[in-house]
């Protein structure tokens, strides 16, 4: 077994492999790029090595040499590429073998088998692998692509063969609408890839996307059985399962036996993933798949597999890679119960899935789900990266049990400080098809409209919010209840863009009545928490003006600054007030200090953040009328300004 390794990779797949090096009593060597200084996973390697001139992909974690480089200074002897970034780079890997270093994964050459669609379904048919009904072939003159589709029979899909990720690819349902199609994959192809070449395929109607795992030592293979993957947003992953529901016993055993023999074709060497497109439209049938790609690493989804065979299959490709025989044969692996697995992205889902940044003020996960993340609070989601949170696995004895589980996971994980896809999966999560079995990859598509409506902001959400800001929830010694306090308090708060505000009585430490609109909500202590009307205070964390409630899937208001206003529309310049009760926290002023508009005089500690107190215009000092620990009501006036005619 190696003594240390080099994981060339980020976030979250880097921490998931030094987590099982680790249990291995195997040392791990890190690269960070420029805006990965303090990431995660540089914190959780007994080494960490900057790399490249700068954030972007390509001037860090790409540049394949310096990476190898890095090896060799710091000793490592192998290097794990993770997936994404050099994974499936054969180049790197023949670098990697010149180096005298092991790359934890497949040969170059088998990498470079599977890298092209085209040329990896004509070896796939040798091998006995079923593939889709299409054309797979080297001529790509417009006329005999049009004259193959014909032939196939609409409707028929058009891929870029360099294609990944949904780029380059084409529907088309007649053939009036084909050049068309095929111009407009063509242009996305070369923009992506730099490769315009095509194949055709016949369409699948309701199709699922069903994947199995296969694991290799470089002549024997086995399979870890199938993923479904069929819950997908343009051609993307978004909740992945195992075993697939509705699958059979013959097809599990007929594309098993596929997934094995497409691996051993080429010599497979750890853990990999074949793909197949399967028809859905009568159920499953052990003919009704067919080979769409193989991908030459471990995948994302990889933590299902693990749940129910229960195989660490890093743990396998570091065995396999240091020269070790499978660790199991197929008659040894079986399947336990079901897992599922969502990724947890920042992105507005409102907006389009527009990816987001933000730095995360608060991050946690309930027990009982495995959250695989490389961000922690406090670290801030970089636009230079893929926007991954985590990944919520769950597993239970069978599936309507771990959907259950899947659900209450996505309910109690909490997220602060950028916006999320988190309710939009516990939408998924609860969607009846689903919940059913019966769906495909269009499922996401055609009910979009409800998965990503906005979520329902209710009276009691809006108490929880204006709790926190006015510091109520804390016992009566920390919360600013005192006697010098209103018996009515106001706040103002924000929700996406609209303001309101909520008035509250406060009766005692352990009652308060709120005023919201025309309800009034009366808000009781029961020990050491609150119910607001008949519910419980739900978890809330505030950062700066961002107040989250934890209800439905994570609400954020914002706290308007009572001080960004004109304040020379208050009428009187000349004294400046605190807007709001407080503790004075620090006084800037001096009598007969000349000031100008803007300089800070005092700063107001209130609703757990500080408030710059500003001169209104320019002037001097006349007098200052509190101190440094003075605490002050709304209105008291803390610095006087010389009358202009003084």
């Amino acid at each position: 077994m190696f003594d240390k390794i080099l994981i060339a990779n980020r976030g979250e797949i880097a921490c998931r492999v030094m987590e099982t090096a680790r249990t291995m009593g195997v040392k791990t060597v890190a690269v960070y790029s420029a805006a990965d200084r303090d990431a995660k996973h540089v914190a959780l390697a007994d080494e960490a090595y900057p790399i490249g001139h700068g954030p972007a992909p390509a001037d860090s974690y790409l540049l394949g040499d310096e990476i190898i480089a890095v090896a060799l200074t710091c000793g490592a002897q192998a290097i794990h590429p993770g997936y994404g970034f050099l994974s499936e780079n054969p180049g790197f890997v023949d670098s990697v073998d010149a180096a005298g270093l092991c790359f934890i994964g497949p040969s170059a050459e088998a990498i470079r088998k599977m890298g092209l669609k085209d040329a990896a379904k004509v070896l796939m048919e040798k091998a006995g692998v079923p593939v889709v009904p299409g054309y797979h072939g080297s001529n790509q003159d417009s006329e005999h692509l049009f004259g193959a589709a014909d032939g196939i029979g609409y409707p028929v899909l058009i891929k870029a063969v360099a294609g990944g990720g949904g780029k380059g690819m084409r529907l088309v349902e007649r053939a009036e609408d084909f050049m068309a199609a095929l111009e407009s994959a063509r242009s996305e192809a070369i923009t992506a890839f730099g490769n315009p070449d095509v194949l055709v395929e016949k369409y699948i109607q309701r199709p699922r996307h069903i994947e199995i795992q296969v694991f290799g030592d470089g002549t024997r293979a086995v399979h870890l059985f199938e993923r479904d993957c069929s819950l997908q947003r343009r051609h993307q992953k978004v909740i992945e399962e195992a075993p697939a529901p509705g699958m059979t016993s013959e097809m599990r055993a007929a594309m098993g036996q596929a997934g094995v023999r497409a691996a051993e074709a080429i010599g497979y060497k750890g853990a990999g993933t074949v793909e197949f497109i399967v028809d859905g439209s009568g159920g499953l049938r052990a003919d009704g798949f067919w080979f769409m790609e193989m991908n030459t690493r471990l995948q994302v989804e990889h933590p299902v597999t693990e749940a129910i065979t229960g195989v660490d299959l890093v743990e396998w490709q570091l065995r396999v890679a240091a020269g070790e025989s499978l660790p199991m044969q197929q008659e040894d692996l079986a399947i336990n119960g079901h897992a599922f697995e969502a990724r947890l992205y920042a992105e507005d889902v409102p907006k389009g899935f527009l990816p987001a940044t933000g730095t995360l003020t608060h991050l946690q996960f309930p027990d009982g789900c495995r959250a695989d993340s490389g961000v922690r609070a406090g670290d801030t989601i970089s636009p230079w990266y893929d926007p991954m949170i985590s990944k919520v696995i769950v597993h239970g004895p069978t599936r309507a049990v771990a959907l259950a589980r899947l659900g209450r996971a996505l309910e109690g994980t909490e997220v602060a400080g950028t916006v999320t896809n988190l309710a939009f999966l516990g939408g998924l999560a609860a969607h009846p098809g689903f919940a059913g079995g019966d769906f495909d990859t269009g499922l996401i598509a055609r009910d979009l409209d409800v998965l990503a409506a906005a979520p329902v902001v209710a009276p009691h959400h809006k108490v929880a919010a204006a709790m926190s800001a006015l510091d109520l929830i804390r016992p009566l010694s920390h919360s600013g209840f005192t006697l010098w306090a209103p018996l009515r308090r106001a706040v103002s708060l924000t929700w996406q863009g609209e303001t309101f505000e909520l008035q509250v009585d406060v009766e005692s430490s352990d009652r308060q009545i709120w005023h919201v609109g025309d309800e009034e909500i009366v808000a009781t202590r029961c020990g050491i928490g609150w119910t607001i009307g008949s519910r419980p205070l739900p978890d809330v964390v505030q950062s700066n003006r961002s107040i989250t409630v934890f209800d439905g899937y994570g609400l954020t208001f914002e706290l308007p600054d009572p001080l960004d206003r004109d304040a020379k529309a208050g009428g009187d310049t000349n004294v400046i007030v605190a807007p709001m009760p407080g503790l004075v926290k620090v006084i800037l002023a001096v009598a007969g200090q000349v000031v100008v508009e803007g300089d800070r005089l005092a700063v107001l500690e209130a609703m757990k953040m500080e408030h710059a107190l500003l001169a209104a215009r320019d002037g001097v000092v006349a007098e200052v009328l509190a101190a440094a620990g003075d605490q002050v009501e709304a209105g008291a006036a803390l610095v006087r300004l010389q009358e202009e005619s003084e």
